[in-house]
């Protein structure tokens, strides 16, 4: 192995840090593209052109043409899952970059109302495998140190594209045809192509590679991240401790069934899938995709709504980046906390202006929005993507995250569907009705969520108390057998201990190499009683 890794390292290539970041560039093209399909059709309902073709649309056809994406998507969510560990992870982009180009096509060349939904279906499902599998990827290429940050960059990748998209609408609103629609759509096809053409030079996930027992290309990857040096002691140890995990797992004798994980990581799945469901029901896509809408109901009209999203579009993009710097030292809790307090306040007093409906509620609503934005994609925004490939372990890590992600995608239907319907029924109670989701998530987090920062992969078992239960349970049959034969009880024990690197109890070699005594005072097993 060591003398092909060492043969490749003497090619000029990208090698630790300039890799990873290219990487997860490449990867955020992934979110990139949900972000602008989020955004581009928020601008394009309201305009003449787009109003005319289709026969003034009532509001929930308007709901139907957002949001039957979202029914491709949760499909094609819960499918990734095993699409992703069967053909790997770069395979999974390549197809759900390409599914999402055709998607865009057919809705840019639609002849009417049911194709333009048969194509945002085609693109849903293009979605639903990208928005699974980019947080996989970038989480099992990621150093436990810098995971946090990178996740976040990818999510500021989503909003740079919902920004995007929401700008390319404004400038295309001048165009005085069908075009000025038109165009923003066909954008997703370049985009889908472009992600698709750089997921054959990527590479693939080292820990996919190394779980499907092609080690020696697991181990190049993790050599290149790690600096291209094939006698990296840091490289060596994390293939070690993925090896291991790996054959644990296996001699386990359990499967990786959706039974299996279910009855296993019960816990986790629940907390991976609240993640996504409150990034919804927080009231996200009520601006997403009907922005311009609450700035016409606010007072704004036409074109100057665009532009009003547009403003918004940039705030919203600037406030994603603080956690880059943020996550991996503040930690997951305190941002997603701060963020729901922050939220629920801002929709409550968007409500509120609007019910009193005085000559200042235009702008008074466009601050409310702008804060509102701004809280998300500092918290709700980044981490419910972060989090479940944390917390999910390896063997069940891709069928996980494809059910938080499915669960993203529900709630994004039940949300994008039900907008337009509740702000002509409920008109201002719809706001301060998302602001109480908002408290509801605070509750949740404070109570549940453990803290991830700075954790490898591999030992988040002990965050969440397995690792201690499993100690205690060989404990007690080691007991058990000392009272059969204490002789043969310990000669087990010293052949073990001679094949065994010497191990710290809930920490993993890489850990220890990185001397990571501070991140190991920063996490506690979850007890019984917590359950």
């Amino acid at each position: 192995m060591e003398t092909s890794i060492a043969g490749r390292s003497s090619r000029k290539r990208l090698v630790g840090q300039p890799l990873l970041y290219a990487i997860s560039v490449f990867a955020s093209l992934g979110v990139f593209l949900f972000g602008y399909d989020q955004g581009v059709m928020s601008g394009i309902i309201t305009g003449p052109h787009f109003l005319k073709f289709f026969n003034e649309p009532k509001a929930f056809e308007v709901g139907t043409m957002v949001a039957v994406l979202e029914i491709g998507a949760f499909i094609t969510s819960i499918a990734a899952g095993r699409v992703g560990d069967i053909i790997g992870r770069r395979g999974t982009l390549f197809i759900g970059a390409c599914v999402f180009a055709l998607g865009g096509a057919v809705q840019t060349f639609t002849p009417g109302f049911w194709i333009m939904v048969i194509g945002r279906v085609i693109a849903g499902f293009g979605v639903g495998l990208l928005s699974t599998i980019v947080p996989i990827y970038q989480s099992e290429i990621s150093p436990p140190d810098h995971r946090g940050a990178l996740a976040c960059m990818e999510f500021t990748g989503n909003v740079f594209g919902y920004a995007c998209s929401v700008w390319l609408d404004y400038f295309c609103s001048f165009i005085d045809s069908d075009m000025s629609w038109r165009i923003p759509l066909f954008v997703q096809c370049l985009i889908g192509a472009l992600l698709a053409a750089g997921s054959l030079v990527m590479p693939e996930s080292p820990r996919w590679l190394i779980d499907t027992d092609h080690d020696e290309e697991g181990m190049r990857v993790l050599v290149d991240l790690h600096g291209g040096d094939p006698e990296d002691v840091l490289a060596k140890a994390e293939f070690q401790e993925i090896k291991e995990r790996v054959i644990f797992d296996r001699e386990s004798g359990e499967g990786r069934t959706y039974a299996v994980m279910w009855k296993r990581y019960k816990r986790r799945v629940l907390l991976a899938m609240s993640s996504q469901a409150f990034a919804q029901l927080n009231g996200i896509n009520v601006i997403s995709y009907y922005a311009p809408r609450v700035f016409e109901e606010a007072g704004w009209v036409g074109r100057d709504a665009i532009l009003m999203t547009g403003i918004n579009a940039i705030i919203y993009v600037l406030s994603t980046l603080p956690p880059w710097y943020l996550v991996d030292r503040w930690g997951r809790r305190l941002i997603l906390l701060t963020g729901a307090v922050v939220m629920g306040i801002a929709l409550g007093f968007t409500g509120w202006w609007m019910y009193i409906d005085v000559p200042e509620t235009p702008k008074a609503v466009v601050t409310c929005v702008i804060i509102y934005n701004a809280a998300f994609g500092y918290s709700w925004g980044p981490l419910p993507w972060l989090y479940p490939p944390e917390i999910m372990p390896l063997a069940v890590r891709a069928k996980g995250v494809s059910l938080s992600t499915a669960t993203n995608w529900a709630f994004n239907f039940l949300v994008g569907e039900m907008t337009p319907v509740l702000q002509e029924v409920i008109e201002w109670r719809l706001y301060p009705m998302h602001g109480f989701f908002c408290a509801c998530s605070f509750v949740v987090v404070y109570f549940l969520y453990p803290e991830t920062k700075g954790v490898p992969l591999e030992e988040m078992d002990a965050v969440f108390g397995e690792e201690e239960l499993e100690e205690r349970l060989e404990d007690e049959e080691s007991e058990r057998a000392s009272l059969v034969s204490r002789r043969s009880r310990q000669s087990r024990l010293s052949r073990s201990s001679s094949n065994k690197l010497p191990s710290l109890p809930g920490r993993g070699l890489l850990s220890r190499l990185l001397n990571r005594s501070e991140h190991a005072a920063s996490y506690e097993p979850i007890r019984d009683g917590d359950e």
